[in-house]
């Protein structure tokens, strides 16, 4: 085996990562304006409010870090750490390895999130943060696969609405790399 195909490698717009290809999906300009739009919508719904964003690692780190600096609300921010994918399939399980560190009881919870899918890591979330009765929880997910949704609580903040297909990039990883490109990349050949 040679070390390459086990390295993620952008050449030429395309994104090598262990044995798949990607190919540039949503840029980072349309990511940005995005988030910037989110934001302006969080900061109208929430003036006034304590808010407390709780950010899912390890995937909506660069999602977080790039909203919160346009929200211009005097928030707090939380992190949790949640496991439910294993290569490029969800296990149907998620397992907590953080917990909210942050005290919640009477705020209103944002959690922020790269990509709901399935919904399982939001029920989890839902039923660990709602015991530490929070005067509200939403969700801003960065982007939604409502063909895979199968939850109950589906985002109220949704930057990309996108067909279920696997996503590489900002945040996003195959296999722990990738994670760190500014764009969002998608399997070469398939279609928008």
């Amino acid at each position: 085996m040679k070390n390459r195909t086990f390295a993620a490698k952008l050449v030429d717009k395309v994104l090598q990562i262990h044995d798949k290809t990607f190919e540039i999906f949503i840029k980072d300009e349309e990511i940005q304006a995005e988030i910037a739009t989110l934001a302006a919508r969080i900061n109208a719904d929430y003036a006034g409010k304590e808010v407390v964003f709780v950010a899912v690692l390890n995937g909506a780190f660069m999602f977080a870090s790039d909203l919160m600096k346009e929200v211009n609300l005097p928030a707090e921010i939380a992190f949790v750490k949640v496991s439910s994918y294993q290569g490029m399939n969800s296990t149907g399980r998620v397992d907590e390895v953080i917990g909210v560190t942050r005290p919640i009881k009477n705020k209103h919870v944002i959690i922020l999130e790269d990509i709901v899918d399935t919904g399982i890591t939001m029920e989890k979330l839902f039923t660990l943060l709602s015991v530490e009765h929070p005067a509200s929880i939403e969700i801003a997910a960065l982007l939604y696969k409502p063909e895979a949704f199968k939850g109950k609580h589906t985002p109220t903040y949704v930057g990309f609405s996108i067909p279920n297909k696997f996503v590489v990039g900002y945040g996003l990883d195959y296999n722990e790399l990738g994670r760190n490109t500014r764009h969002i990349y998608q399997l070469k050949g398939e279609s928008h």
